[in-house]
């Protein structure tokens, strides 16, 4: 995956390297020169020094290629700006910003634009959000414990039910959205094509959901 991040500090930088390490094809744009430093010889990405509002900085990054972006900068103006440009006018198909304040996360969401908040997540959350396509974390619970996440069934869920993807204590699908209603569905409801989940899992369990979610 082509993936833009703006910004380079702590949370920008450790997206950078983490995304890199996984063979990723990272570029890091940042208004310091000094970020060529602090990404050090094993940082395998692009380094773009340019204004993360100017729209040829983006462009020079290749936003117009990109298949996902994250805002990292320390200002939540800047983060959520880059966010619409790069949802509004590019379209790129994964954006997520970075929010010091949880409570405007809300006002992000209405804007069409996920969040990762300083307290409930983290370099992990981003990558998630920006690698696993469908799955969209929507809400998260207390400091981050539990978060409840939206999944678009592709055509591989077809004829399984929910108990195929529900461990007790861990994971749980809480309701089901099919043909624009939502309800609650029983352990042996079938996955039609077009069914939306919306799935409650414990944070510890991310990665056994996402196995589940392979059918292997």
């Amino acid at each position: 995956m082509k993936i833009i991040i703006i910004g380079c500090g702590r949370m920008g930088s450790g997206l950078a390297l983490s995304m890199s390490r996984s063979h990723h094809q990272v570029t890091v744009v940042d208004n310091n020169p000094d970020v060529i430093e602090r990404m050090g010889p094993g940082f395998s990405g692009q380094i773009i020094i340019g204004d993360a509002l100017d729209k040829e900085s983006l462009i020079k990054g290749g936003i117009t290629r990109a298949d996902g972006l994250a805002a990292v900068t320390v200002s939540d103006t800047i983060n959520v700006v880059v966010a619409r440009v790069a949802r509004s006018v590019f379209s790129v198909p994964k954006v997520v910003a970075r929010t010091h304040d949880p409570q405007s996360s809300e006002v992000y969401k209405r804007l069409g634009i996920q969040t990762v908040t300083n307290v409930t997540l983290g370099i992990s959350r981003f990558l998630e959000l920006l690698t696993f396509s469908h799955l969209e974390i929507t809400h998260t619970l207390g400091n981050g414990e539990v978060g409840i996440v939206r999944f678009e069934i592709p055509s591989l869920f077809i004829g399984h039910m929910v108990k195929d993807i529900t461990v007790s204590g861990e994971i749980q699908v809480i309701a089901l959205t099919r043909g624009g209603k939502t309800g609650i569905p029983s352990t042996g409801t079938v996955f039609l094509k077009g069914d939306i989940l919306h799935i409650s899992v414990e944070e510890h369990s991310v990665e056994r959901l996402k196995s589940l979610m392979k059918f292997t």
